[in-house]
């Protein structure tokens, strides 16, 4: 995904998250004294729910396991999506952290009223984690599900206040929203609310998958907007696409042989973009200009899709929600992405951002 500020383009998601390369220098003696205060923290006024889960409770994760003594009542987030997970669950962080597209608290229009009155302080990685802004925040848990923790930033991180994050066999920057939701509703003392969300998203897309049954097997490939360094950045199955493969499409396969890494985009050059073409592409620009640039990369305006207006141009706050790829973030893509999708599996999809 590109981002449009200022009319500047920065990088897509997947050299932001590389980029976002940790800092490790920070001292021992910075960090001394900030151990987590919970059991003295004074009641959350943000919080809309109260624990249902008894404390203390035992989170695992793939650097072991974290115990949180008491309901956590400054939680910090690092990662870069949780927020909306926290909200949802009635539990208002008092930090978050900016990823992209510079909203209010880093909190996007679909968590706004869940938000409040709650203004958090807005944490950045872009030149690492901020340590010694989050010591003085006094947290008594921090989230990192989505943060791109190393070990040692997670044992940097464990010296100010118990911290959580992505399960065992996750990749750095990726793991399933079920998987992430349940870890957070764990730690706040809330499973039974975390399982709950999760059954309401996976029974909804059920249920829209259901309504249309034309979807079902019909081939789609989802690429980030405008191309960046020379390549567009394209999903391959199973990484961030679970919101047209749980609608019946299947990903358009082989983009996996151009990833560099795995758990990272395929890069396609201009010159491999018939690769793309499906039954259904969708591109997730953030303006009708980003739509000129797609069209103009190598061949993409004369694929099948795209001249037989199977193509569909996302605008920024739809971009954003695929990306977050919460159970908030789902509803909102359920509720104004599926007629998009529609549209376009019956060749009226237009060339607009705005669907």
């Amino acid at each position: 995904m590109n981002v449009i500020s200022s009319g500047r383009r920065t990088a897509p998601v997947a050299a932001r998250l590389i980029a976002l390369s940790i800092s490790v220098a920070l001292t021992g003696t910075l960090l001394a004294g900030c151990s987590t205060a919970s059991a003295e923290a004074d009641a959350n006024p943000n919080y809309t729910t109260t624990a249902s889960d008894t404390f203390p409770v035992t989170v695992e994760h793939k650097f072991g396991e974290t115990t949180i003594d008491a309901e956590p009542q400054r939680v910090v987030v690092v990662g870069l999506t949780e927020q909306d997970i926290l909200l949802e669950l009635g539990v208002t962080p008092i930090a978050t952290t900016e990823w992209y597209g510079e909203q209010p608290y880093a909190v996007w229009p679909w968590a706004t009223e869940l938000l409040g009155d709650a203004e958090p302080t807005v944490l950045s990685q872009a030149d690492g984690l901020e340590y010694e802004k989050i010591a003085a925040l006094k947290p008594d848990l921090i989230v990192g599900t989505n943060a791109g923790l190393t070990e040692e930033t997670y044992d940097k991180l464990t010296e100010i206040a118990p911290t959580v994050t992505s399960v065992e066999g996750s990749t750095q920057y990726f793991s399933s929203w079920q998987d992430q939701t349940t870890q957070v509703a764990k730690a706040v003392g809330r499973s039974a609310e975390g399982d709950a969300l999760i059954a309401g998203v996976e029974t909804a897309y059920a249920e829209a998958a259901a309504a249309h049954p034309e979807f079902a097997g019909l081939t789609a490939t989802f690429s980030q907007g405008a191309p960046w360094e020379g390549n567009l950045w394209v999903y391959p199955d199973g990484l961030n696409t679970d919101f047209l493969t749980d609608l019946g499409f299947v990903i358009t396969p082989g983009l996996e042989e151009f990833a560099p890494q795995e758990g990272s985009q395929a890069q396609i050059s201009a010159e491999n973009v018939g690769l793309l073409d499906a039954d259904v592409i969708v591109f997730a620009t953030e303006s009708d200009d980003g739509i000129g640039e797609v069209l103009d990369f190598g061949t993409i305006a004369s694929l099948d899709a795209v001249t037989g207006q199977r193509a569909i141009f996302t605008d920024a706050e739809l971009a954003g929600a695929i990306y977050f790829l919460t159970p908030l973030s789902q509803k909102y893509v359920l509720d104004n992405f599926v007629p998009r999708l529609e549209k376009a599996v019956a060749g009226t999809a237009p060339q607009a951002s705005e669907g």
